[in-house]
């Protein structure tokens, strides 16, 4: 098997020891090349030569991002995709600040757990076979970018926004600046008349929305080790989640981030709008609005089309049966 490492030595929670273990555990059993980030986008360069030279394997240790940029590098969209590119199966070993999609999909969050978690699921019979199973799932398009978990336009683009100038100026991206940094974008937001439009299939056209959060599975995020769940039907084999907020008024909005996030996580609100089920949602804007796509702050659009493409990349993963690791 022939494996290629990309490691983005910046992420939040990666060190050197973990890289080192990680690269020894690999190397034992695979053919294996350890490529580090140097600057936005090179994950995506660094993937795209992995799919252009048939690599097996593509492991990530980074966040969200991170392992975004690498499934945009190699994974063609549906329409230019002519079914002749070779697609390599991609591991993931957490290593930013919230590491939702890997989470999602079963991955312990301990960057040492889960590499011990990859390796068993890589591991082959006497017969060099693999007794592990890949995981199939879904993803989404967005602004003609994949995302793995979440995308959105408003309010949380806003706080992505901020983090992202935050991170420049030095600061690492911790849950109670997330927290913070959402407190004071939403009152920053909080007298802005609501500018968005939804278009849903066979649904009559949803407006007067402040944002809307479209996920491609659930929870949304993460609170330190709390999961958020916005749409708790949506999962990597369904269709998108849609779910787009009227209101800012204070109490209205405390009560939304109740149920976000209780156990049950299933929120309801007369101001609110949720659908779990959806293959695309459109989404219009009066002006442009930001637009963050797992967690990046992509820009500003005054439309974005959201759409669920199934069963579309194989993952080194647990099936959803057999245990999860939230």
């Amino acid at each position: 098997m022939r494996t290629l490492l990309i490691v983005n030595p910046n992420a939040t929670s990666t060190t050197p020891a973990t890289r080192d273990l990680l690269a020894h555990a690999l190397e034992s059993r695979t053919q294996l090349i350890v490529a580090h980030t140097q600057h936005r986008g090179h994950a995506a360069e660094l993937a795209q030569w992995a799919a252009t030279n048939e690599m097996d394997l593509i492991v990530v240790h980074g966040g969200d991002g991170t392992v975004n940029e690498t499934i945009n590098g190699f994974l063609p969209l549906p329409q230019v995709a002519d079914g002749q590119a070779w697609i390599p199966r991609l591991g993931i070993i957490p290593g930013g600040s919230a590491n939702v999609f890997a989470r999602s999909l079963g991955i312990t969050p301990d960057p040492v757990a889960a590499t011990n978690q990859l390796i068993d699921l890589l591991s082959l019979d006497a017969g060099g076979i693999s007794t592990g199973t890949d995981r199939r799932i879904g993803l989404a398009i967005a602004d003609d970018r994949w995302f793995t978990f979440s995308a959105g336009v408003g309010l949380d683009a806003d706080v992505c926004e901020a983090i992202d100038n935050s991170r420049a100026n030095g600061h690492s991206a911790t849950p109670a600046r997330y927290l913070r940094t959402t407190v004071r974008q939403f009152f920053r937001s909080k007298r802005r008349e609501p500018s968005l439009t939804l278009h849903i299939p066979d649904h009559e056209p949803v407006t007067d929305v402040h944002y809307a959060f479209v996920t491609n599975t659930s929870p949304w995020t993460y609170l330190d080790s709390r999961p958020v769940r916005t749409n708790p039907g949506t999962r990597f084999e369904s269709g998108l989640g849609v779910f787009a907020m009227r209101t800012m008024r204070v109490l209205p909005t405390l009560w939304v981030a109740r149920q976000l996030l209780s156990a049950e996580g299933n929120p309801k609100a007369r101001r609110l709008f949720r659908t779990d089920d959806v293959p695309s949602v459109r989404i219009t804007a009066a002006e442009p609005i930001g637009l963050q796509i797992d967690g990046d702050f992509i820009g500003r659009r005054s439309v974005v089309e959201f759409t669920a493409v199934p069963e579309v990349l194989d993952v080194v993963a647990p099936r959803p049966d057999s245990g999860r690791h939230n």
